[in-house]
């Protein structure tokens, strides 16, 4: 993330300002069926962005951008079927939505997975392994360098994906020392195997963020 200075205090706090107006404007949407979507709404609201928890495909309406968390994959791909969710948010994500899934949301953004089930999205054209790192008891945490943050991230690892192939159009924006992709972007989805929602770093969320003002 690039720092910006401005010459006085006067200017500084217009820029705020001007910050804080466009993001009021912004609602982000968190799928709320399973998993850690608390979690993500508390670091928006920190941000200062309105989150409207989404359970039912007439509350992807008014949203600019949607957040799938970390969770149960079987268990929220149900869901998504139980609610009628699955077609409507595929739709819209296909429409240019701005979606970001972590850990279990980033394997239902998944084209393909390793696995037989769950039955993903579809709609990010990466091949992804689920619970790759094993048990939650393997869980871990580390620094990564993450393309446009500006300096590592400390990144919470816990019964984590990872992303064994991506297509040509998928930016590799951070990998493991051993060379295992664990963050990734196409167009206007991002997936990460890690859970940023879980420190106090909200700089992910920014640049999640940052792709909805665009």
């Amino acid at each position: 993330m690039t720092k910006q200075y401005f010459p006085t205090p006067i200017t500084w706090e217009l820029a705020n300002q001007k910050k804080s107006t466009v993001r009021k404007n912004i609602i982000v949407g968190v799928l709320a069926l399973q998993g850690d979507f608390l979690e993500h709404i508390q670091t928006l609201e920190r941000l200062g962005i309105t989150a409207k928890q989404v359970k039912l495909p007439e509350d992807l309406e008014n949203i600019q951008g949607l957040i799938m968390p970390g969770g149960e994959s079987t268990t929220m791909a149900n869901l998504l079927d139980t609610f009628g969710l699955r077609e409507p948010l595929a739709q819209k994500i296909q429409e240019g939505m701005p979606v970001w899934g972590t850990c279990a949301g980033m394997i239902l953004l998944a084209k393909k997975l390793i696995q037989e089930r769950p039955i993903p999205l579809g709609v990010m054209d990466i091949t992804v392994n689920r619970n790759a790192f094993g048990r939650q008891l393997d869980s871990f945490e580390v620094d990564l360098t993450i393309k446009y943050l500006d300096k590592p991230l400390h990144a919470t690892f816990i019964r984590a994906p990872l992303v064994t192939e991506v297509g040509k159009d998928v930016e590799i924006l951070s990998k493991l020392e051993d060379g295992t992709i664990v963050a990734v972007k196409q167009n206007n989805m991002l997936g990460t195997s890690f859970h940023p929602e879980l420190t106090s770093d909200t700089r992910f969320h920014e640049y999640f963020l940052s792709l909805i003002q665009k």
